[in-house]
């Protein structure tokens, strides 16, 4: 008998405060489960790039050690995620005209106009895109539902969003991995790689907002029809509040950072604890509203806000959110840990593990799109002698 084909799929997860690796085996018919994980403290990282390559060499290759071990495997190839400043959401608008006389819709007419779109950015020096993603096409003028391919019309437009980043940054990151003797497949953008995994299908179509507050950063991604329509980074992160803490109640950062997540210590006002926390945490929201103001979502997303990363673990954070934003407000669980032999234990895996299942899935996306491109030409051939 034929053994089951297996696929192992790497995640790369380097954040400035802690680097995180999922490895996923994936056999024919059987659901994805994760056999290794590795976690280490990150050094080297400001803002999610990189300021000493030898530091952040050394802990990345800590988290790659752990996640190989249990995985009892080498890690040849993996897909990477950034999440640093130097990322930014841009929309594009391109228009094509049919290509066949019969006015039927093609991809490559899809695709033609996608790379116009691209083509209608501007300020791209110095940046890469490293995401793109079709949001609403319209032929002859009216918005389609879907894809367009196989309809009938003159015209073709489409509205796109592109994820781009600094090469700088990007290229020092993919060196430094592939100096580990790793290969990088492909490089995602954070909040697009939790987004697979933090929210459900229900969440993710009626439209909502992904906010990961990690230690340095905060990143909101919204989400509609499935699939992200704007992104945004700001340089404030959990560390802003450990050290107001710290500041505000006189304490070592040890002992700031501890209380911050609820744990106790020392002697002081719970009061003036909640204040310094809640002054920085409105300083954030404040960011977050700001943004979907400028795209027209504020009080408009019905799945509300998802919180994620490590600073969404602070205790009022839910309630603060409802109150600043006016919007439900939860925090992210994996939709489909319980699936896995190694189950991700809080959102800060989320990343990660959600690297991981877009590496499974991509090969049979390819593959489909391969098929369906093929039979489209098979169909441009075959239909000229049907009856």
């Amino acid at each position: 008998m034929r053994a089951p084909i297996k696929h192992i799929a790497t995640g790369i997860d380097v954040g400035t405060h802690a680097t995180r690796v999922v490895i996923m085996m994936h056999e024919h018919g059987e659901t994805p489960r994760i056999i290794g994980t590795g976690v280490s403290e990150t050094r080297g990282l400001r803002h999610g790039y990189i300021v000493n390559k030898m530091d952040a060499i050394k802990s990345i290759s800590l988290a790659i050690a752990h996640a190989e071990k249990m995985a009892n495997l080498k890690i040849k190839n993996a897909f990477l995620s950034v999440g640093g400043i130097g990322i930014e959401s841009v929309l594009g608008h391109g228009t094509g005209t049919i290509s066949r006389a019969s006015g039927e819709v093609t991809e490559i007419d899809m695709h033609n106009a996608e790379v116009a779109a691209e083509k209608s950015l501007s300020r791209t020096t110095n940046k890469r895109i490293i995401h793109r993603v079709a949001i609403r096409y319209k032929l002859d003028g009216k918005e389609v539902l879907g894809n367009p391919s196989g309809m009938t019309g003159t015209k073709l437009e489409v509205k796109m969003l592109f994820v781009t980043c600094l090469e700088q940054h990007l290229n020092d990151i993919i060196r430094t991995i592939e100096e580990l003797g790793i290969e990088v497949d492909e490089v995602v953008p954070s909040p697009i790689a939790a987004g697979l995994v933090a929210l459900s299908k229900k969440q993710s179509t009626v439209g909502c907002a992904l906010v990961n507050i990690g230690a340095e950063t905060v990143s909101i991604a919204v989400f509609e029809n499935e699939v992200p329509i704007s992104l945004q980074i700001f340089p404030i992160g959990s560390t802003d509040i450990t050290n107001d803490i710290a500041i505000g109640l006189k304490i070592p950062l040890e002992e700031a950072e501890k209380i911050k997540l609820g744990g106790t210590g020392g002697t002081y006002s719970k009061r003036k604890l909640e204040d310094i926390i809640e002054a920085r945490l409105a300083d954030i929201f404040e960011l977050i509203e700001s943004h979907l103001k400028k795209i027209g979502r504020n009080g408009l997303l019905p799945a509300g806000i998802v919180l994620t990363g490590g600073g969404a673990g602070i205790a009022t954070i839910e309630d603060l959110a409802k109150a600043t934003l006016k919007l439900p407000s939860s925090l992210a669980h994996p939709t489909t840990a319980n699936a896995t032999k190694y189950p991700v234990k809080d959102s800060s895996w989320l990343v990660a593990y959600g690297l991981a299942l877009y590496a499974i899935q991509k090969p049979k996306e390819i593959m489909e799109s391969g098929l369906n491109e093929a039979w489209g030409i098979v169909k441009g051939w075959v239909k000229p002698f049907l009856p």
